[in-house]
């Protein structure tokens, strides 16, 4: 082979520079750093989304079915003034509400965070959750089914009595908390046919916090809102006709952000339930998930309370 084309060869068989193979080297690297980018905001979009669909399935449907059982709250008890002393009365404050013949703890009453003898679950820091228990007799003309999914049939004599109160998930961590409810049944005399103490069945999953506040109607014009522990308190009691609920809910899977930055947030940290500002619990443990903050007003169908007022008349004897 000759000189020339020897040089010709080695002309057409020429390779990238140094300098050409950094350029490569770097525009590979920036669209993979894109790529990157948008697959992590993606995946982090579709999560946040799952996250809100698990939260909204299981609070808001949840929370509707909740309602309608305490607005049966009082049904079938002739005596609509709802007190801590009310035979039977719709919200189950002490013994006396359940009947002359029981002997019940306290602790599986309505109460509030600062209640004697009542320790609330929850995942925010120094407020406890509250229990709601209520009681009412199936005068219906069809079958009723409790918070258990146990018939009530029609004309029963027993009264079902349904606590909802937060504990930890079976077989789950400290801060793995659900909302449950357990029915039980009393007899006219209070008498427990059906213990409604035990751990009852799952409610809404993954609940931070529960609370209830009473609606109670002094006047025709005056209806103010209390924990069962203020309540009892009240040297006069007036009638119970309402409940408000507040809970914190939160979503199963979790948010793709790092937790020491993102649960500390002031704006994921923190939620206002029934007026007051609740701060979610500094637990690594505990990782960054979707949270919602819900709260509903249940009226009392079987516990209105009627007031009169006389009207002046303008006719002139």
């Amino acid at each position: 082979m000759s000189t020339h084309d020897m040089s010709r060869y080695r002309a057409n068989s020429s390779g990238f520079t140094l300098i050409e193979l950094m350029i490569s080297l770097v525009l590979g690297l920036l669209i993979s750093a894109a790529v990157m980018q948008v697959y992590i905001i993606s995946t982090r979009t579709a999560t946040v989304q799952q996250s809100a669909s698990e939260v909204q399935d299981s609070a808001i449907f949840s929370l509707q079915t909740i309602e309608d059982h305490i607005r049966l709250a009082n049904l079938g008890n002739p005596i609509s003034n709802i007190k801590d002393t009310t035979n039977h009365g719709g919200i189950v404050l002490t013994t006396a509400n359940l009947g002359t013949s029981n002997t019940t703890d306290a602790k599986y009453f309505t109460a509030s965070e600062d209640s004697a003898g009542w320790t609330g679950l929850s995942n925010i820091t120094g407020v406890e959750s509250d229990q709601l228990t209520i009681q009412y007799k199936n005068v219906t003309s069809s079958s009723l089914y409790d918070c258990e999914g146990a018939e009530v049939q029609k004309d029963s004599p027993d009264w079902v009595v349904e606590r909802y109160f937060v504990r930890k998930a079976t077989g789950g961590a400290d801060t793995d908390l659900v909302l449950a409810c357990a029915a039980g049944r009393v007899d006219e005399d209070g008498q427990i046919i059906t213990a409604f103490t035990g751990a009852g069945e799952v409610i809404i999953p993954a609940v931070d916090q529960f609370k209830v506040l009473l609606g109670t109607l002094a006047d025709v014009s005056q209806l103010s809102y209390l924990p069962a522990s203020t309540y009892l308190e009240l040297t006069d009691k007036p009638a119970i006709t309402t409940v408000k609920l507040g809970m914190i809910v939160r979503s199963d899977t979790p948010l793709i952000e790092d937790p020491e930055s993102s649960l500390l947030a002031a704006d994921k940290g923190k939620f206002t339930i029934l007026g007051a500002e609740q701060k979610l619990k500094a637990d690594s443990v505990n990782k960054v998930r979707y949270r919602r903050s819900y709260e509903s007003t249940v009226v009392l169908r079987s516990a209105r309370v009627m007031s009169v007022t006389g009207l002046k008349s303008n006719v002139k004897s």
